[in-house]
């Protein structure tokens, strides 16, 4: 079936630049689940933002990373200047690291506002939120088939001691004939 398939295809469809087919690589990766193919898309990150369309100050640090970070101006503040939008991003010491950072979050915040549940910040937040969702409900599952689990042992367990304690009471009441037990044999003694 897969000759006739691939008879059928022009050579090199599908495959980017390989001209040859190689029938057992296809085989394998239609088996496989994790392909990038099957994986849907996230949307390409939003382009920066135009250079006039805000303005950038250096500020002084502050919080942990002592003196340095209090002395030197290492924090930057963007003002997008159409939504009025200011971000304030101290999250290294690195002036330039801090203007990258800066830059790329103001970027996605404006592609929020503009796009709304379509822009690529909401769509991933939506990914975290369903995996999130998904492994909770899944340690539940298995925490209530545990639970379950364990009270059936618990119940099978009291139930097979409830009959050794049965079999334990109808053993004491029997007396084994040509045979006398202790308690028999010190009552003829003391008579």
């Amino acid at each position: 079936m897969l000759q006739r398939l691939l008879s059928i295809l022009p050579k090199g469809v599908g495959l980017g630049s390989a001209n040859v087919v190689n029938s057992s690589s296809i085989i394998k990766r239609s088996i496989c689940s994790t392909t990038t193919l099957w994986k849907k898309k996230m949307p390409d990150r939003p382009a920066p933002i135009d250079e006039a369309e805000f303005t950038e100050v250096f500020l002084h640090g502050s919080g942990p990373g002592g003196q340095k970070i209090n002395k030197t101006s290492s924090a930057v503040q963007l003002k997008h200047i159409p939504t009025g939008m200011v971000l304030k991003v101290q999250a290294t010491r690195s002036r330039t690291q801090n203007r990258k950072i800066a830059r790329q979050m103001l970027a996605e915040r404006v592609e929020l506002l503009e796009k709304g549940k379509e822009s690529r910040v909401a769509i991933v937040g939506e990914t975290k939120r369903k995996k999130k969702s998904s492994a909770v409900k899944k340690s539940k599952r298995k925490y209530r088939l545990l639970a379950e689990e364990k009270a059936a042992k618990a119940e099978e367990d009291k139930v097979e001691e409830q009959e050794e304690l049965d079999e334990d009471d109808e053993d004491d009441g029997e007396i084994f004939e040509g045979k006398e037990t202790s308690t028999q044999e010190s009552s003829k003694k003391g008579a």
